[in-house]
This record gives C-alpha cells, structure tokens and sequence, in this order.
C-alpha cells in the first residue's frame, strides 16, 4: 500500500505532533516552576489544535473549524490569566487612592522636588521674597 505526497505529509505532521506532545507532557510534569508548567500546558494545547486541523485536513471537513477556535481561545485565554496571577505587582497598583492618601503622595513629592532643588542650587538660601522675579 502506497500513500499519496498528501498521505506522506499527513504521517509526518502526526509524528511530530506526537513528539511534540509527549515533550510537552514531560515538561508539564517534571516543571520545576509553575511557569513552566503553564508553558508546557499551552504547547499541549496548541498541539491538540494542531492534531485536530490535521484530521480535519485529512478528512477534508470543516465542521471542526469552530472546535479549534474554541480550543485555540481557551488555550489562550488561560495562558493570560496564570500569567497574570503569577506576574508581581507592585504594592498599592491597581489600587484606588483616597483623597487623604493622594494628598500624602503629593506632599511627599513636593518635598522631595524641594530637597533636590535646594541641594543642587548653591544660589538659593531659601527663595526670595514673595513676588520676586528672578533673572
């Protein structure tokens, strides 16, 4: 029995989407961290979308086109929210300030401005008079 160049193709494609899987499979489970275990689970993902386009190109259907498009869209929209629960925020991001908290910040940094001005401006002793105009 003798397979077409499309067979051929077809044979080689699985081969390496079996390869692939299994790889990612041992990735998932040795890990060591999360991230790589995510990593892996998206690459298993892919590699379901990838043996299931194949069939359907096998088999010349395309009822499953909708399947890969659910499959590809959970696969990503998972990667994004254990990438987003595994990423470090900084402390006080995506907070709401209160007023009193922003009127905190904003002295802090006039002070700061202040600071850094009188250090790095010999001439000034303090500011002059109020109104004054410097040259």
């Amino acid at each position: 029995m003798s397979l077409d160049p499309f067979g051929v193709v077809v044979v080689v494609c699985a081969g390496l989407l079996t390869a692939t899987a299994l790889m990612a499979l041992l990735r998932a489970e040795r890990g060591p961290s999360m991230l790589d275990r995510t990593i892996a689970l998206d690459i298993l993902a892919s590699t379901i979308v990838g043996a299931i386009a194949l069939e359907a190109a096998w088999s010349r259907r395309i009822d499953t086109v909708p399947i890969l498009v659910v499959l590809a869209l959970v696969g990503f929209v998972g990667s994004v929210t254990i990438a987003r629960f595994a990423s470090v925020e900084p402390e006080g991001e995506g907070r709401i300030l209160t007023r009193e908290e922003i009127a905190a910040q904003e002295s802090a940094r006039l002070a700061a401005e202040d600071a850094e001005r009188v250090s790095t401006d010999p001439e000034d002793h303090g500011g002059g008079a109020q109104g004054e105009v410097k040259e």
